[in-house]
């Protein structure tokens, strides 16, 4: 069984809105639940190698978590990894956009998930949470995406 999951969703606003609205990791808390603080270092536009600090609430349990951006191709493409050492970390994730016809945007999200130590017993578990939250998790970010002005 795979250990990524991943969601598309149509979001009602231009392609260059939602790349510069997602570019910002420190949006996160606004559409993701788990997400409790999310800092950026260093300040100014993301770009590669922008670190995004967060502390998660994952199963009763906060752990602190830093995503580097790997890839930023504007307004289409945006890759990340994780850097900090947890039991499961993201090993890639990333966001591909592409406008609709209608002046919206078609948003694919994913995450390949990667277990270390005890993680490898927690993985399958972890990876099918998280494909099966993946439809809830693509509402969100469309909802948080088209409130924000």
């Amino acid at each position: 069984m795979s250990n990524q999951f991943e969601v598309v969703v149509d979001i009602d606003r231009p392609i260059e809105d939602v790349f510069d609205y997602l570019a910002d990791g420190r949006h996160d808390p606004e559409f993701s639940p788990r997400v409790l603080t999310m800092e950026k270092s260093p300040d100014g536009d993301t770009h590669v190698g922008t670190v995004f600090h967060s502390t998660v609430k994952d199963a009763g349990m906060r752990s602190q978590r830093d995503f580097e951006i790997s890839e930023l191709t504007a307004p289409t493409r945006l890759r990340w990894h994780e850097v900090s050492h947890n039991s499961i970390t993201a090993k890639e994730g990333g966001y591909d956009l592409e406008p609709t016809a209608d002046g919206g945007t078609r948003l694919r999200l994913f995450n390949v998930l990667e277990g270390h130590g005890v993680g490898k017993l927690l993985l399958p578990l972890a990876a099918g949470a998280s494909r099966k939250d993946a439809p809830a998790f693509g509402r969100r970010i469309k909802e948080a995406v088209e409130a924000s002005t």
